[in-house]
């Protein structure tokens, strides 16, 4: 808080089998393994505005300039980063909080529960500690050539998402079958693809993490066609264009990057995008209140 620095946050989800504590020596290739029939952690990075004794008090989180309305009670998961260096812990949102900052304005932020302990996540492991694992999502990457050409590929992206969750057999144009069938994605013009894991996620886009031995490709191109993996709740790729914005080698020798959401020639991409993301939050709430509830 004095540095005016940040700590991340995500809804805890339940719990996955991928993510038990690892045998002793680790297990290669655990990171990423991510089982798309299990909910995914979306993490926000968000500032740390007070410290109120037994609380602490965080900036609400966003995403593309809307807020996410997280309901008191949810179980969370704290992340404290510094460098290479993780700290996990478990906390709870208490509510709204409203804070007063320097200048007299006054910011609308969340009260969490300050964490009796913290524990480190070994460098390997990542987002994973012995009581709890964040499951992130996957994210497909392809260095975009034309941007243009990604106007038409997300609109049938969003007509696929919609029918899916409408639960239509109707094929679109052709280009999506019955569920449960193989679906056929609509391209724009894109180099080969790469994967990465999305790390954290904004106010006007997200934080990936690429593995070494694609470091080449992140650095390759500027705009990207990203397809992130939002499953179960969401039944399909969430398509979206975005531009590479900064970059950075970590000590493992993976690659982060901050990339920004492009909707200039796509207005209508982006409140469908902010829709479903915030349909997932609230999806996720909803099943972790429940589970609350009965058990």
């Amino acid at each position: 808080m004095e540095r005016n620095g940040a700590i991340e946050i995500a809804l805890r989800g339940p719990e996955n089998p991928l993510l038990q504590p690892e045998p002793a020596g680790g297990t290669e290739g655990a990171e990423g393994e991510a089982d798309d029939a299990v909910s995914k952690n979306l993490i926000w990075r968000v500032r740390v505005l007070q410290i109120l004794g037994d609380t602490i008090v965080v900036e609400t989180p966003m995403v593309l300039r809307q807020r996410i309305d997280l309901d008191p009670g949810v179980e969370l998961v704290g992340v404290i980063a510094i460098g290479p260096n993780r700290w996990m812990f478990e906390t709870r949102n208490l509510g709204p909080a409203q804070v007063r900052l320097a200048g007299g304005r006054e910011a609308q932020g969340l009260r969490l529960e300050m964490p009796e302990r913290v524990e480190r996540c070994q460098r390997r492991s990542f987002y994973r500690i012995s009581t709890v694992g964040l499951n992130l999502p996957r994210v497909e990457c392809f260095p975009l050539l034309d941007p243009a050409t990604a106007v038409a590929a997300q609109a049938a992206n969003r007509a696929m998402i919609l029918e899916r969750e409408a639960g239509s057999d109707v094929p679109i144009a052709g280009r999506i079958t019955a569920p449960g069938e193989a679906v056929s994605f609509l391209l724009p013009e894109v180099g080969p693809s790469f994967p990465s894991t999305l790390v954290n996620i904004g106010g006007g886009g997200v934080g990936l993490v690429v593995e070494g031995e694609h470091s080449g490709s992140i650095n390759s191109s500027k705009v990207l066609w990203l397809r992130v993996h939002l499953t179960p709740q969401v039944p399909l790729p969430l398509c979206v264009t975005a531009r590479v914005v900064h970059t950075h080698l970590d000590s493992m020798q993976r690659v982060y990057a901050g990339v920004s959401f492009d909707f200039s020639l796509d207005k209508a991409h982006e409140q469908f995008v902010v829709s479903q993301i915030c349909r997932y939050v609230a999806d996720l709430q909803r099943d972790q209140l429940r589970r609350q509830a009965v058990g």
